[in-house]
């Protein structure tokens, strides 16, 4: 035929071979679903930020929570110095017109992904609008399942003899004040957790026991498998 595709850039295709690779990663299988809940429990801070930035833009709804167990690579001391510089930064003539800078660990997780994400445009305003992070698993999202991200894990992306700390006590030595607050409901929450995981382990398990007790006629078996439950 006389049609030919265009040639395509080079930049188009490191940007198809990046979307290809992440169609197979960790989040292949649940794009657009109808709200994705990410554990940042154990994830690295510009891994995690840069994944679900993307999937903000993809329209993809996400919230995150235990902001405050996200791991940042380099010591606390190292954080504690950068954070301090990002501090001095500020308007001359009127410091309350910004930069802002925020303490808790939702915020800060929050600004990071804002600034890998196009925010001064409709669409990116309407990406953060699908974003939303929290300190510890508030209610409704500690009675859904949560995920994480593989490539995203700091045991999988920094070596083991590197240092690493954690956003919440950064957060901590900088002015945040709910953290014996939220570590408090978080004990709370998983003594919740553990009881219904162990309810609905024996739930599943005599119901699997029940189910090879059961005997079924050869006539209901064919209505069954016709129905697709056997």
């Amino acid at each position: 035929s006389r049609l030919q595709a265009a040639p395509v850039p080079p930049s188009r295709e490191r940007d198809s071979a990046k979307l290809s690779i992440r169609s197979r990663g960790p989040l292949a299988a649940m794009s657009f679903a109808k709200q994705l809940v990410v554990d940042c429990r154990g994830h690295l801070l510009g891994r995690l930020s840069s994944i679900i930035a993307k999937e903000l833009l993809n329209g993809q709804q996400v919230v995150l929570v235990r902001a405050e167990d996200v791991n940042m690579s380099g010591s606390l001391y190292r954080a504690k110095l950068k954070y301090a510089n990002f501090k001095r930064k500020k308007t001359n003539s009127n410091p309350r017109h910004g930069p802002f800078h925020q303490r808790a660990p939702s915020k800060i997780l929050w600004r990071t992904i804002r600034g890998m994400v196009p925010h001064k445009t409709a669409r990116g305003a309407a990406a953060l609008d699908r974003l939303k992070c929290f300190e510890g698993i508030p209610h409704p999202f500690d009675r859904k399942k949560r995920m994480v991200i593989p490539a995203a894990l700091k045991v999988l992306r920094l070596r083991p003899e590197r240092k690493f700390c954690k956003l919440g006590d950064l957060s901590n030595l900088f002015g945040w004040k709910h953290a014996a607050l939220i570590t408090r409901l978080e004990d709370q929450r998983k003594v919740k957790s553990a009881a219904f995981h162990k309810k609905k382990v024996a739930v599943t398990r005599a119901r699997a026991e029940s189910v090879k007790k059961v005997k079924v006629s050869a006539e209901d078996q064919k209505v069954l498998e016709a129905a697709g439950f056997a």
